[in-house]
């Protein structure tokens, strides 16, 4: 299956996710005519964008077109709403994929009936191509068509696959909520710094830059974050002091592991 301006990619749901998806798409080379983009109430800077793009935007799914993939990128909790008008737009080669956190394959089922049918979780960075998205296919989806949607979603960064439904959830606790908890981080730091007698706007600088800085040391570098780690670890200085506390037995990491297992608990409420 190829997808074109008889079968587009059809977008539904132009807001951040969305349209962090389109801008990629776009660059990446897919042809404007290609991808058709049903939203009711885009802003004023998307039309601008979706015009000058030359991209087709219409309110509704148009009678007699069939999607190649059916692409949406809308809030979970007004997935009900969306989906059942979207059906007509789906036949035996089309491809669903969903980013709405919590919604199941059986959920989009009930509304779109059986077709091919992918869950991603993408995160927020992906606005600006730094992205990771973990995604799950059904069986009806074929290895071209899974192709296809690895094309789509990597324009935002890279995809993990994973082997169950059930682990969406995980991923969605870790790295679908995670950048939160980088930025929570950058607070935190910033807040310790201010309470030593630094300028807060001053802490602030040195947190946001430190974090900024790391994470793209860890994205080129191709050793671990426990060797990274190590390398900036001096025996008996200032940073291996800090972790000593970071590091205790009930510090940072029990803390994780109870944040993250919350996350994926609220993911399950969410899908049920």
């Amino acid at each position: 299956m190829a997808v074109g301006a008889d079968r587009p990619v059809v977008l539904v749901g132009a807001g951040n996710m969305g349209g962090a998806m389109l801008l990629g798409w776009l660059k990446s080379g897919l042809a404007a005519q290609s991808i058709l983009v049903i939203d009711p109430q885009p802003s004023d800077a998307t039309k601008a964008r979706l015009a000058e793009a030359g991209v087709r935007h219409v309110s509704e799914a148009p009678a007699g077109l069939r999607a190649g993939i059916l692409f949406l990128a809308v809030k979970p909790q007004v997935m009900d709403k969306v989906l059942s008008p979207l059906r007509s737009l789906i036949d035996e080669e089309s491809v669903v994929v969903s980013v709405a956190a919590g919604k199941t394959l059986r959920f989009m089922e009930s509304h779109l009936g059986e077709a091919g049918m992918v869950r991603a979780m993408p995160n927020t960075p992906a606005m600006v191509g730094r992205g990771v998205t973990g995604a799950f296919a059904n069986a009806r989806v074929s290895e071209a068509q899974r192709q296809i949607v690895t094309d789509l979603l990597k324009v935002s960064g890279p995809v993990e696959w994973v082997a169950t439904e059930a682990d969406i959830d995980s991923v969605t606790a870790v790295s679908g909520s995670g950048p939160a908890y980088v930025f929570y981080l950058v607070e935190c730091m910033a807040e310790a710094g201010r309470k030593l007698g630094l300028p807060a706007d001053l802490a602030m600088r040195l947190a946001r830059e430190t974090v900024a800085g790391a994470g793209e040391l860890l994205h080129q570098s191709s050793e671990d974050a426990a060797k990274l780690r190590q390398n900036v670890t001096s025996p008996g200085g200032t940073t291996a002091a800090a972790l000593s506390v970071l590091m205790a037995e009930d510090a940072m990491q029990p803390l994780f592991d109870r944040a993250i297992a919350a996350a994926r608990q609220r993911a399950e409420e969410l899908g049920s």
